[in-house]
């Protein structure tokens, strides 16, 4: 019988568990935390637009900042890195939000983990979203302290690389205050390329190009800050704001190299170096009124300005001459500025939801050329989008359905040329749960990507002895449709979803290769069509109960990308795997991943193949770690050109066999006030103008 009484209340535990995550209840300020009951929630909660994941007590107690919770939730699919300050998900951007609010990964890394009630992860976001590919929100409630300070140190042994932050908060009535800042130090990393190319000319002719490296280096320093303000009534109304300011204060990368080439001319000497600096102040502010009948209205509004360089220096010589065969220098000077403004409703029922937004976006970017005699150029671009969405519940089954409309306008001062359009972004998803521990989802969602400065710049850049790069100023929005088919499912010691992705961008903006004058120039296109297949199986699995847990993802992905002149197929798995023991206070934890092979006009491109160990130890407030990154393997990013007229590889690797030791400490005093929630965010990053390199 006590057998029989114990697993009834399990099971009702655990049906009110389900109950009250199927309810979906909207996160208000005011909240009331039971004090003395403490009930253990599952792992991961399957929801009909989201997986919730509850930090569990050791996850917690091995973290001194969000970044470090995120890493010891081991959520598969991403592959979280503390120490390069990555997050991704199947090769993709992430984008993090903290209460809803769209966040950076030092706002992650400054969260409290003690305040982070839930962790949400969104694989298939809504129209207000923005057209992201994946979501990670952070639930956070009100921390009963009055204040928090947190501080990390991270140097390597052997580099000069490095990561510093610092952040404190502060309560005064109904306000809270907030202040930090960090530091990211890489200078002087060796780095070597290994490159080679055959250059297919417009009569036939060929030349391959062999470049031995001869060393190089790059340095990618940079730092942040930031302070916030919140006025917060509850239940009525919140109004944040905050200032932030980056520099990047140098971000260059350096080659020596030896050129081989296959018609018996002699050797030549080459120096490759581009970068950039500068710096981004950048203003937001946030209010959201509740109002009767569970109704909401949300503003947020966002700027920046950017002013920096970017800088591009291409030399060729002979070993024994004084003088250069070729001789490149291009340095663009850019005043940019970005302001975006959007405004929600919601209405909230017992089964469903709606939800409808306006946002604006305005870009208007500046560049001057000194390499051409000081001369400026001008781009103005405009967005307007407009959104509703309906999400409802009938039983098992569960459906989201919206539209949105995209208008943009772009325009080119000097040339008066410019393009305008209108672009439909249909969504929708259907989800069944068989029950609390499997689901099935179907998810169509689109979106558009509009084109960049550095694509649309008409001003010719050299970026070697006979290669130019020119922008295309007729350029157009292009479009993009997924559609997505997932299933969940939670097993004894075992979760995980896998499933089919289908991808298409009929329309994609993409370079393209030419001759012209014994010129070979690249410039951009609406391409004939990106399609790629994707399949993905993504688990976590609980070897041994609170002590080792192993997560990951694998996908392989078959694609075909045409446009002017060609047509080109790929496959190749990607994905990562995590494995991580935990106890008496310590944590070792160890990461690799294969980064996704990219096809992308007529390239194939990869990011970080990369591998970490760290063993971490926590005392009181402080936690104290030691790792490695690249323990094993070697580091390699780089691309393969497919073009009939330019075949190339080339190889990027860094010394980045590093290790590293890491303090960390966060203290927390008196009571403070409970943070404060966004619901919607608006992003206004501005552009920057990116020199020739090749």
């Amino acid at each position: 019988m006590e057998i029989v009484m114990k697993t009834l209340l399990t099971i009702l535990l655990v049906i009110f568990c389900v109950l009250c995550a199927i309810a979906e209840p909207q996160d208000s300020i005011a909240v009331q935390e039971l004090q003395e009951i403490v009930i253990e929630a599952p792992k991961v909660i399957r929801k009909a637009d989201m997986d919730v994941y509850h930090p569990s007590r050791s996850a917690v107690d091995n973290s001194k900042n969000g970044m470090q919770l995120l890493n010891n939730l081991m959520i598969p699919t991403l592959a979280v890195n503390d120490a390069l300050g990555t997050v991704t998900a199947a090769g993709q951007t992430v984008q993090l939000r903290i209460n809803g609010r769209e966040s950076s990964v030092d706002q992650v890394r400054a969260l409290l983990p003690e305040t982070i009630r839930r962790v949400e992860w969104i694989d298939n976001p809504g129209l207000r979203y923005g057209g992201a590919t994946y979501v990670l929100n952070f639930v956070v409630s009100n921390p009963a302290v009055g204040g928090s300070f947190q501080g990390q140190a991270r140097p390597a042994l052997n580099q000069a690389w490095g990561f510093y932050m610092a952040d404190a908060k502060f309560n005064t009535g109904p306000s809270q205050w907030e202040v930090g800042g960090n530091f990211k130090l890489t200078d002087n990393l060796k780095t070597h390329r290994d490159y080679t190319e055959t250059i297919t000319y417009a009569d036939g002719a060929t030349l391959t190009r062999n470049e031995t490296s001869r060393g190089g280096t790059m340095d990618n320093s940079m730092a942040n800050a930031w302070v916030s303000y919140n006025y917060i009534k509850p239940d009525t109304t919140v109004f944040m704001a905050g200032l932030m300011f980056h520099q990047n204060i140098t971000d260059k990368t350096l080659y020596n190299g030896l050129l081989s080439l296959s018609n018996g001319s002699d050797d030549i000497l080459l120096t490759d170096a581009h970068g950039n600096k500068g710096g981004t102040p950048s203003l937001w502010l946030y209010l959201q009124q509740n109002l009767p009948r569970k109704q909401m209205l949300v503003v947020s509004f966002n700027s920046s300005f950017y002013f920096g360089r970017s800088f591009s220096d291409y030399l060729e010589r002979l070993p024994e001459a004084a003088g250069y065969l070729t001789d490149i220098h291009t340095l663009i000077k850019d005043r940019n500025q970005a302001y975006a403004v959007e405004a929600d409703y919601i209405k909230n029922w017992k089964n469903s939801r709606f939800t409808a937004g306006a946002s604006y976006t305005a870009n208007r970017n500046r560049s001057r050329y000194e390499n051409l005699s000081g001369e400026i150029f001008h781009q103005r671009q405009d967005k307007i989008y407009f959104f509703a969405e309906y999400f409802h519940r009938f039983g098992k089954w569960t459906a989201t359905a919206g539209m949105g409309a995209q208008y943009t306008d772009f325009l080119f001062k000097e040339s008066g040329r410019g393009n305008h359009s209108w672009s439909p972004r249909p969504q929708a998803t259907v989800t069944y749960s068989l029950n609390q521990n499997h689901n099935f989802r179907l998810n169509f969602t689109s979106w558009q990507s509009t084109p960049s400065l550095a694509e649309t710049n008409i001003v010719p850049q050299q970026l070697d002895g006979f290669q130019w790069r020119v922008g295309n100023q007729s350029l157009k929005t292009s479009n993009s449709y997924m559609l997505t088919f997932r299933y969940g499912f939670n097993l004894p010691r075992v979760n995980g979803s896998f499933g089919v992705r289908a991808f298409t961008s009929p329309n994609a903006i993409t370079p393209l290769l030419f001759w012209e004058d014994g010129r070979l120039i690249t410039t951009y296109e609406n391409s004939r069509g990106l399609q790629n297949l994707s399949f993905f199986l993504a688990p976590q699995v609980e070897i041994i109960p609170d002590w080792l847990m192993a997560s990951g993802y694998v996908q392989y992905r078959k694609e075909r990308m045409r446009g002017t002149g060609y047509s080109l197929h790929n496959g190749a798995w990607s994905g990562n795997v995590s494995l991580q023991l935990m106890h008496w206070g310590f944590a070792l934890g160890g990461q690799y991943v294969r980064a996704q092979r990219d096809l992308w006009g007529e390239k194939i491109s990869w990011g970080e193949d990369i591998s970490i160990i760290d063993l971490s130890y926590n005392w009181k407030s402080w936690e104290f770690s030691a790792g490695v990154i690249m323990p094993f393997g070697k580091y390699d990013q780089g691309s393969k050109s497919l073009s009939k007229w330019n075949r190339n590889e080339q190889h990027m690797h860094l010394d980045m066999r590093m290790p590293y030791i890491s303090i960390s400490y966060n203290v927390q005093w008196g009571r403070q006030k409970r943070g404060a929630q966004k619901l919607v965010d608006v992003n206004a990053d501005a552009d920057r103008s990116t020199a020739g390199g090749r």
